[in-house]
């Protein structure tokens, strides 16, 4: 990565949130740190759509530097956009005569929202078939992503027999597959479970969205720069039968997040009491690359919507958000945190 003249790099390890099409403000947050080129990413962790970013990100970098993983961003992300072109998750006439991007109104959502409360995919997707598979297989080469020693990955899924979270990386080609890719991001409701060693997977985001811990072992920096997509605080309670569902998928998906975040918490006050050694156990200076007002407005029905234009425009909401951030906080990196777990956890 190609920082300007006489400007130190800073080396951080990013975590990045799964949460459907609001993938594509964590694809313009990264965009615009690529292009900035001040940071060095040491290491990526990702659950669902932020492991799609992860091992699109790598698959660039490898091929083609910083530029190269922006190309690599922009084209799995237009193909997103393309595969939804003729599908029936679209928005709703009112939607749309409001120029709002939610998907609550669409009768296709609705139909589809009902549907998976009778029929689950073993019974209405029997060959289990997923477009998404398609596309990374299209975009994405694992050879470069297993041959990125610039950047380790680590990917996350959940062990359905055993409830625990496993992560996969890019360590050993056998560990971080496609298949891998996809548990990740492999939602209940809609798919199969993915069987990865004879055992089945579901969405990393259950037990990490997304996991930190590898951060701890496996990497040498101590900055960890979290990209949220999915708020946790919500200033309203919900009131229709869906508000209530989404701020429960919401929460559940935050949780094992506030346990990590508690965690930091707990071993900074003991290493700043002087309880802890030094030697063995890091001081995580944390920062977090949000807009939680703009992701809350949009509501979570719009995690659905694919249109180009509506992921342009989380982009371009991602790569202001990465400016202004990197304005105020850059020169933080490396010495102190930018964001207090307290805040964040309940």
């Amino acid at each position: 990565m190609n920082a300007p003249a006489n400007v130190a790099r800073k080396r951080v390890n990013l975590a990045l949130q799964g949460g459907g099409s609001h993938g594509a403000f964590t694809w313009g947050v990264l965009d615009k740190f690529l292009e900035d080129g001040r940071l060095d990413i040491e290491a990526i962790s990702g659950t669902s759509a932020g492991a799609m970013n992860a091992v699109v990100l790598a698959d660039g970098f490898q091929e083609g530097g910083a530029e190269g993983a922006r190309k690599q961003l922009e084209e799995f992300w237009s193909e997103v956009s393309r595969c939804a072109v003729f599908s029936p998750i679209r928005r709703g006439p009112l939607s749309s005569l409001l120029g709002t991007w939610s998907l609550g109104n669409s009768p296709a959502v609705l139909w589809f929202d009902l549907m998976s409360k009778i029929f689950s995919p073993y019974d209405v997707n029997p060959f289990d078939y997923n477009p998404l598979r398609d596309l990374l297989t299209k975009t994405v080469d694992l050879t470069r992503v297993h041959a990125c020693k610039d950047i380790k990955l680590f990917v996350s899924a959940t062990n359905v027999y055993s409830g625990k979270g496993r992560v996969f990386d890019n360590f050993d080609k056998k560990d971080l597959t496609l298949d891998a890719v996809m548990a990740s991001a492999c939602i209940p409701t809609l798919y199969k479970a993915v069987v990865i060693d004879n055992e089945p997977y579901w969405d990393g985001g259950f037990m990490g969205n997304p996991v930190l811990w590898p951060f701890f072992y496996a990497t040498h920096t101590n900055d960890l720069l979290l990209i949220e997509v999915n708020p946790i605080r919500r200033p309203t309670t919900p009131h229709t039968a869906r508000e209530i569902e989404d701020r429960m998928n919401e929460i559940t998906f935050n949780a094992s997040l506030q346990h990590e975040l508690r965690a930091i918490r707990f071993v900074s006050r003991l290493l700043r009491e002087g309880k802890l050694d030094l030697k063995r156990y890091k001081d995580i200076r944390l920062h977090v690359v949000d807009n939680a007002d703009a992701m809350i407005a949009l509501g979570a029905s719009s995690k659905l919507n694919a249109e180009w234009d509506f992921l342009v425009y989380l982009r371009d909401l991602g790569r202001d958000t990465a400016a202004r951030w990197l304005d105020k906080n850059f020169e933080k990196l490396g010495e102190q945190a930018s964001a207090d777990p307290t805040q964040m956890i309940t």
